[in-house]
């Protein structure tokens, strides 16, 4: 057992609940990894925990915030196989990423591209696995068929859109502000959408011949599920992830129907430790080299550290980040 110091949650609120505190972390168990922490990204979801919207699931530390890191291993538990002491590793876990040190499963586990930074690092796996799950598992996209990715310049947006180009897809993304469609054009987009009215469908329908797209990501939720629906090829599938946008509204179901069109919602942070851990190989041997050659990389807004975590939770709030903002231990 040792003393960490953490990003701690003293109940719901603004972020004057969030402080540097300390946390007693574990010795690894079978199977398991002790990580020394250099990095964190933030993400939503830990906007949502601080303010009692998204609690930690049980076996977590439900104070302490965090669903990614990478560092480096410190200490291997029995039967850890493929990874030894000092190795760069990067991760997701269901929560108290943002801690000096955690524990975490080997299989969860994936080591760090060559040639990427452990800061840099920190920005990679919620958002890409997550995209990586949502397009390729959830929504079987497939080579020259067209995705929506919607909050185009976040984090999500970009590895999506990162993800989906390398695919083959032809990319559409949606933002409220002009200045990330025209910077997304750089890491592949090729069609912006930009939103000012909560309406997108009679756009993307101009831009698709009339077709609409065969895959949406959608990171809003209630506020774009009709339009959405509107905006999809026949046979399309829209895979919500997010619900900034609210989590009710009214599914216009005979054009669904009409459609034969799917509606898929996803989640990773409540998932068995099975399948997280296969989502996490197959990132690992599919898209990591991906890194090595260039082809993929983190779009990083900002690197702050921990000690600014309350001024990291504004910027985030203001929506004014393009990608990901990453929390440093200094």
């Amino acid at each position: 057992m040792i003393e960490a110091r953490a990003v701690k949650i003293a109940g719901k609120g603004e972020v004057d609940v969030l402080s540097l505190g300390t946390l007693a972390v574990r010795d690894p168990g079978e199977g398991e990894l002790r990580v020394k922490v250099a990095a964190a990204g933030l993400n939503r979801a830990d906007l949502l925990q601080r303010r009692g919207f998204y609690p930690a699931p049980p076996g977590v530390p439900a104070d302490v915030p965090g669903l990614e890191y990478s560092g480096t291993v410190e200490q291997v538990g029995p039967g850890v196989l493929g990874l030894s002491v000092g190795d760069a590793v990067m991760g997701i876990v269901s929560g108290g990423a943002m801690a000096t040190h955690l524990v975490t499963h080997a299989r969860e586990t994936m080591k760090v591209p060559p040639g990427v930074s452990l800061v840099d690092a920190a920005a990679i796996p919620e958002v890409f696995l997550t995209a990586y799950d949502a397009l390729f598992v959830q929504a079987r996209l497939r080579l020259g068929q067209s995705v929506l990715v919607h909050s185009i310049g976040s984090g999500i947006g970009t590895a999506a859109l990162q993800l989906a180009s390398c695919a083959g897809a032809h990319v559409l993304g949606s933002s409220r502000t002009q200045d990330k469609l025209e910077r997304c054009v750089r890491l592949g987009l090729h069609d912006g959408v930009l939103v000012t009215d909560k309406t997108f469908a009679a756009t993307v329908a101009k831009l698709t011949q009339q077709r609409g797209c065969d895959v949406i990501l959608d990171t809003v939720g209630g506020a774009y599920l009709a339009e959405n629906v509107k905006a999809l090829a026949p046979l399309g599938r829209l895979v919500v992830i997010g619900l900034m946008g609210g989590a009710a509204a009214e599914l216009p179901l005979g054009l669904l129907l009409a459609k034969r069109a799917q509606v898929i919602g996803t989640v990773l942070r409540s998932r068995p430790l099975e399948e997280k851990a296969t989502l996490s190989q197959q990132f690992a041997r599919d898209v990591s080299p991906l890194f090595e050659s260039g082809k993929l990389r983190p779009v990083i807004d900002a690197v702050l550290p921990m000690s600014e975590i309350r001024a990291a939770h504004e910027r985030m709030e203001r929506n004014d980040s393009f990608g990901k903002l990453v929390m440093a231990w200094e």
